[in-house]
């Protein structure tokens, strides 16, 4: 299992770039950050700093969309940065969530999503696309090399995944929910004549390492509201019965107003709803032990990637116990039957 952090943009951008350049250091082979260019600062810019800084770790957006830059824009950025640093990125991307609402603006529909992706990916793979009715390529991007990575949780949007997708991102940890998923996305690769083991399969949550188990879950409870308002999308279109499992929609039934200036952070006031129970679910909280286990199980359906949200009170202790406790001990996992 592979690891990466994921990083809000917030200023002072410096300390976003230092957490960066130390998860590479603490083992982690990914460096994520939100893009959302309303609530946090310019992503792109502050990943180019980490890969200067750095010279292994890959990084990318958590997760862009189609809506708020031009696809061939967002190409460049991509192969840009892979020619000065070496093909070190990968392409996170949803319908759009805070970046698009934040300015009362609405999620892509799936089939915007699907062309966004075909376009990403060929012109920051220097290769020539159709756009706009115009054949379009980079003619100064040669070898540049770029996986993208579908954020979904509803049942079409699952199938899109599985169709066209380099890697599935699940912004969840519950076991139950992620076995059901990771099924889903499969199986619509093997439809499609894909190969469903091709895909990666990434998991993300919340991290955080500490035994107060109360004060853990307070902080990382903004988790659950942000996971609701793309189950609230789900329902909307599916209802409660059938389309996905109850253990993912039960929960915000109590679910009202969501204020976006609040999106992604600790001691944000709309998560109240989200019960204790499924911020243990959702997230991965307790000791080192706690997390192995947690990780240990969701490695055994399949995810071959951890990436752990870094928004809480305990930045650099959590970053550090995964770098000398939890990631040796889940490499220790696999050199022991050899």
């Amino acid at each position: 299992m592979d690891f990466g952090v994921v990083l809000q943009t917030n200023p002072p951008s410096r300390r976003v770039v230092e957490l960066g350049v130390a998860a590479e250091r603490y083992g982690f082979s990914h460096v994520w950050s939100f893009d959302s260019h309303v609530l946090w600062q310019e992503p792109y810019l502050i990943h180019s700093q980490i890969l200067d800084r750095t010279e292994k770790v890959k990084v990318g957006p958590f997760v862009t969309n189609p809506a708020t830059r031009d696809w061939t824009v967002t190409a460049s950025l991509f192969a840009t940065l892979n020619e000065m640093y070496g093909n070190r990125t990968v392409c996170g991307i949803g319908r759009g969530d805070s970046a698009v609402r934040a300015t009362s603006g609405k999620p892509t529909t799936l089939e915007t999503l699907r062309e966004a992706i075909h376009v990403i990916r060929e012109l920051a793979n220097s290769r020539s696309v159709e756009y706009h009715g115009t054949e379009v390529r980079l003619p100064w991007s040669v070898g540049s090399e770029l996986e993208v990575w579908v954020a979904a949780y509803g049942p079409r949007a699952l199938e899109l995944t599985g169709q066209v997708g380099d890697g599935f991102i699940l912004q969840l940890a519950d076991l139950d929910i992620a076995e059901w998923m990771i099924a889903k996305v499969r199986r619509a690769a093997e439809e499609a004549g894909r190969d469903p083991d091709a895909l990666t399969i990434c998991v993300a949550a919340p991290m955080y390492v500490g035994s107060d188990w109360q004060h853990m879950r307070d902080q990382c409870r903004w988790f659950g509201g942000m996971v609701g308002n793309h189950v609230a999308d789900i329902v909307a279109r599916y209802g409660t019965d059938g389309a996905v499992p109850r253990a993912l929609t039960d929960y915000i039934a109590g679910r009202r107003d969501y204020d976006y200036q609040e999106h992604g952070r600790a001691g944000n006031t709309h998560v109240d709803f989200v019960p204790d129970e499924i911020v243990d679910r959702f997230c991965i909280l307790g000791e080192p032990a706690d997390h192995v286990a947690k990780l240990t199980a969701l490695r055994d359906l399949g995810v071959d990637h951890f990436a752990g949200y870094l928004q809480h009170d305990d930045l650099d202790g959590t970053l550090r116990a995964y770098g000398e406790s939890v990631i040796p001990a889940m490499r220790e996992q696999v050199e022991a039957p050899a």
